[in-house]
């Protein structure tokens, strides 16, 4: 490739264990590996900062969120005035970048469903703003997609032109992949946590609890049978308040049934050790962890929201929850996938979609997809 670009990466928080963010910074170092020097913008950053990197920080001001947002891209757009870069990509949707990686559903649509009251406040005038500022037929930002379930809502609302669209695969890291020793690592899980070997292990994963359905998950698991409940665990892993659902649990009666561990770097080992990953969620513009249990045989029970539920489907790795979603279905679908023969087909299916599909190739195709960007407007510049 011919010379060496200077790229901006801005987001408005980076949170640890975030699935956006571990994207960010896989295609950051990408980018990085191609010679090209990448430098991070955020209004806050949670977690270690990555030695490899640039990271400024410019704090946004003010007592609200959208407020706080509006602030950090003032600051950054006078930033990237004065210094120029060959390309600004966002990680949230703001205005004047180049390309923009879609993490995020459509904000109009969700805007639509909470009727026109909510469209009157200060927190949906600045976010549907920093929208059409990406999506607007008049915008030049390119979209590198990752759920192909979007694309419509943003046409149907912008008129967005169709090839300014760029669909990336999923981008799972190959350490998801079952490992030999998976079954050594199985009855290690289960031996740190003094889970029986016979006992179920339903996994839930994601920060964001509510928009994922743990509440959905915790009443799901309430429901089996007593001698169901008697050898089934929920372990919880995400960064998030997780007050309201022990709330929940405790009410339920199931407390001792529903364990959160917090976010941890070690997923791959509890994707192992399990029996079912569930994720009833509520909405999901993706669904990673979907794809990530698949890769190391985990059987998989999700809503159909998910915008990478097709995955499953295709593989036959799991059930799907019907839209619209219901809560005795899910209790229902769950006692079944439990007690179930098919459990060691769904595993090896997944497995073998998995060494059938491009699941993993999605920080290459973006940082392809950003180096033809670049080169497109340079060839534009010179003319």
């Amino acid at each position: 490739m011919e010379g060496k670009y200077k790229l901006a990466f801005c987001l408005f928080e980076y949170i640890t264990f975030g699935g956006m963010q571990r994207d960010l910074l896989r295609i950051a170092r990408t980018c990085m590996s191609r010679g090209h020097q990448v430098d991070l913008f955020c209004s806050a950053w949670k977690g270690e900062f990555p030695e490899d990197m640039n990271v400024s920080v410019m704090a946004g001001k003010g007592p609200a969120n959208h407020l706080r947002c509006e602030s950090f891209v003032r600051q950054v757009s006078k930033h990237l005035s004065t210094h120029k870069y060959d390309a600004v990509v966002g990680f949230n949707k703001m205005p004047g970048l180049d390309l923009y990686f879609a993490a995020d559903s459509c904000f109009a649509a969700k805007a639509r469903d909470r009727g026109f009251l909510y469209s009157l406040t200060g927190r949906c005038r600045t976010y549907s703003g920093f929208e059409r500022s990406v999506f607007s037929k008049d915008s030049k930002t390119e979209i590198l997609l990752i759920s192909e379930k979007e694309k419509d809502s943003f046409i149907e609302f912008y008129g967005t032109d169709k090839k300014r669209f760029h669909i990336l695969p999923p981008g799972i890291d190959k350490n998801r992949l079952a490992s030999k020793d998976a079954s050594d690592i199985r009855k290690a899980i289960r031996s740190e946590f003094s889970i029986g070997e016979n006992d179920n292990i339903i996994l839930f994963i994601g920060s964001g609890f509510k928009t994922k359905g743990l509440d959905r998950a915790i009443s799901a698991i309430s429901s089996l049978s007593h001698s169901l409940l008697e050898k089934t665990v929920l372990l919880v892993l995400g960064q998030d308040k997780a007050k309201p659902f022990l709330k929940l649990s405790k009410k339920l009666g199931i407390q001792d049934k529903v364990c959160f561990l917090g976010g941890r770097p070690d997923i791959p080992r509890f994707l192992m050790a399990a029996d079912l990953l569930l994720h009833p969620a509520y909405r999901e513009n993706t669904g990673t962890v979907l794809v990530e249990a698949m890769a190391a045989g985990l059987p998989v029970l999700a809503s159909d929201v998910c915008g990478y539920s097709f995955h499953v489907t295709k593989a036959g790795a799991g059930e799907l929850v019907p839209s619209p979603f219901d809560q005795e279905k899910l209790n229902h679908m769950l006692s079944c996938m439990l007690t179930s023969d098919e459990k060691a087909r769904w595993r090896e299916n997944g497995k073998i979609y998995i060494a059938e599909t491009d699941v993993f190739s999605l920080p290459e195709k973006a940082a392809d997809i950003i180096e033809a960007v670049v080169k497109r407007k340079k060839s534009h510049q010179a003319r």
